[in-house]
């Protein structure tokens, strides 16, 4: 009789290790619009818009919302995105961490690393 407590305890705690392990190995919650505002530049690059979307089994992302650039090494793992952006201007590498709906970090370029916060737009 006790071991068929035994081997249960043992099948419930490997149930929920493994669950435990699936959900942490899930990515961040990033699909939507996120505006972003980036202190210390000119007032045009000031802000902005970021898109996430999920295609194919695949995180794909844009920036800006009339002339979209696509978001080119994009990785998120977990709470931490990361991608780059060429464009006319350079090469922008962006570094986030990701709190809910908000996400800070830098943005890094040849001109320098600038603070950048973006927060997730309702969905319409």
């Amino acid at each position: 009789m006790r071991t068929k407590y035994y081997y249960l305890l043992m099948v419930i705690a490997i149930g929920f290790v493994s669950i435990a392990a699936k959900n942490a190995a899930l990515p961040a919650d990033i699909i939507g619009t996120w505006k972003y505002l980036i202190s210390d530049v000119p007032p045009e690059y000031e802000s902005g818009f970021f898109t996430f979307e999920q295609k194919d089994n695949k995180t794909t992302g844009y920036v800006g919302d009339t002339e979209k650039q696509e978001m080119k090494e994009l990785t998120v793992d977990q709470e931490k995105v990361a991608f780059t952006v060429e464009n006319q201007a350079g090469v922008f590498k962006y570094s986030f961490m990701q709190k809910g709906d908000t996400l800070s970090g830098i943005v890094s370029s040849q001109y320098g690393d600038f603070p950048i916060k973006a927060v997730r737009e309702p969905k319409k």
